[in-house]
């Protein structure tokens, strides 16, 4: 690895752990604002967000790029198609999200965000042929058991946890496969729905249950800050899935949930038992092994067959 790819690298895990941080506190915020429906918010976060990636695009003298970028996007079908999934996608993982945190269901959602991982790694050796060293896989085996553990403890489907698992983990391929600016992607991928949102919006208003209009001054503050507090986390989430593997990534993803769950838990008094105790631990030790997957302090222990199959000989035949 050269030292700007290492650079690169760092950057990237930087980016993608400061996301996961402030997506991890992100319910603290929707608790603001339980009495907004939870479709009514969501249409709000969509447009102030759409409106706040307009700002930041002013601001950096890149609104012609963007027009730019939109054509160019416009004129390749695959890409376009791509990112009008990853919208989709996204849309429905804020609403659940949203729904869940005002609905006292944070440790169900924080359920979501460590099956996310899981996914991420499947979808990344599924579509982008990621391959996994050996302690890598003994930290995936690990982490699944915990996740496990977790999801059987529920006693039944958690529809929660899984839509939120399986929608960001696709919106995460998405952006991954159509490898846009976070800047640009980000604000298309709102430029997509925001016609829709605001179509929401100004029924309510006609049917005169229009909480941005009719409630209090915080209300409508907090609503329209919706927009900052979306775009900035997942600006670095863009800014990190450009610059890892969907795999570290994934991984880093249990900063969030665990945030999440600590807020659920000491904070809003949902149920945490020795079942969830057990889970946790083996989630730690396989978020320990996968970050010293890469150091030789795990690699000289590394079974030699499995080394031996990682090396690819060069192909010298000559054409």
């Amino acid at each position: 690895m050269t030292e700007n790819q290492r650079k690169e690298q760092v950057a990237g895990v930087a980016a993608g752990a400061g996301a996961y941080i402030l997506w991890g506190f992100l319910p603290l915020y929707w608790k603001l604002i339980n009495h907004v429906p939870s479709e009514e918010i969501l249409a709000h976060r969509m447009i102030w967000s759409f409106v706040f990636m307009l700002i930041v695009l002013m601001f950096l003298r890149r609104i012609k790029k963007f027009v730019t970028e939109l054509k160019e996007l416009i004129a390749n079908k695959k890409k376009l198609i791509g990112l009008l999934f990853a919208a989709i996608f996204i849309t429905i993982n804020w609403f659940t999200y949203i729904w869940a945190v005002n609905n006292n269901h944070v440790v169900e959602a924080s359920l979501g965000y460590y099956i996310n991982p899981l996914v991420s790694v499947l979808l990344g050796i599924v579509f982008l042929k990621e391959r996994l060293s050996f302690w890598q896989i003994i930290s995936f085996t690990f982490a699944a058991i915990g996740v496990s553990i977790l999801t059987f403890n529920f006693g039944s489907i958690p529809w929660v946890a899984i839509s939120l698992a399986v929608s960001f983990g696709l919106y995460g391929l998405l952006k991954k496969l159509t490898a846009l600016g976070a800047l640009t992607g980000l604000t298309i991928e709102t430029m997509f729905i925001t016609p829709v949102a605001l179509l929401y919006v100004s029924f309510l208003v006609k049917d005169g249950s229009n909480s941005f209009v009719l409630s209090e001054p915080m209300t409508t503050a907090l609503l329209f800050g919706a927009g900052v507090a979306t775009a900035i986390p997942l600006l670095l989430f863009a800014t990190g899935a450009n610059r890892v593997s969907l795999s570290m990534i994934g991984f880093l993803q249990y900063i969030a949930p665990t945030i999440m769950l600590v807020l659920g838990v000491f904070l809003y008094n949902e149920t945490f038992s020795q079942v969830h105790m057990i889970s946790f631990i083996f989630i730690w030790i396989a978020l320990a092994i996968f970050t010293l997957s890469n150091t030789r302090l795990l690699a000289r222990f590394e079974p030699r067959m499995t080394k031996e199959k990682s090396y690819k000989k060069p192909d010298t035949h000559a054409g």
